[in-house]
């Protein structure tokens, strides 16, 4: 049996997985060994198997065997190796440094850098790992770069018959589990004449 992972935040009392033996007889089911922490608890009789405390995320995968016995002969059983992955919660939005920054470009610059983004996430593992991208529109006028988080520029500006001021809205995204989140930042570009 390998039953879906776990939150690490999965409350007490949850199920986790139903054992069911082939026999013509009622059985006892039990855990018989794997669970040193005691995990988990098991009912004797229709084999349901629930969290019995807090997981502990180091602790895991857990792998155990439960038993199913003949209740009228003990010395009748069979075993079977039930495997637990907990997955660790996305805690934490991806920030940055400061949510709104200042950059100016002179007009008729060919495309080129104007900032590098770097958001943080105090994740572990892919619910730390960030991908950056461009959220409002001018996606003509700029690209990011979805690894390096680098903004740039796609074209020349022109001071004259454009706008002179930009407001791009950046965000990073983590890739989590269960649900992904997102920091932004706004870049302010100002084209100089």
């Amino acid at each position: 049996y390998h039953p879906a992972p776990l939150s690490e935040k999965t409350p007490t009392d949850t199920f986790v997985v139903e054992i069911r033996a082939l026999y013509k007889l009622p059985v006892n089911y039990s855990i018989a060994s794997g669970d040193e922490k005691g995990y988990f608890i098991i009912h004797s009789s229709s084999g349901v198997v629930r969290t019995n405390k807090n997981l502990e995320l180091e602790d895991f995968p857990v792998n155990f065997k439960v038993r199913a016995t003949d209740s009228s002969n003990a010395a009748i059983f069979n075993e079977v190796e039930v495997k637990v992955e907990v997955i660790e919660e996305n805690n934490f939005p991806p920030v940055f440094p400061s949510s709104l920054l200042e950059e100016t470009l002179p007009e008729h610059s060919p495309a080129t850098p104007i900032v590098q983004l770097k958001a943080q996430d105090n994740d572990t593992g892919r619910n730390g790992f960030l991908t950056y991208g461009i959220l409002n529109g001018h996606q003509l006028k700029f690209r990011i770069n979805e690894t390096t988080g680098i903004l740039y520029s796609t074209a020349p500006f022109d001071y004259e018959e454009e706008p002179t001021e930009y407001q791009v809205v950046v965000y990073a995204e983590d890739d989590g589990i269960p649900e992904k989140k997102r920091g932004y930042c706004t870049v302010v570009i100002k084209i100089t004449d």
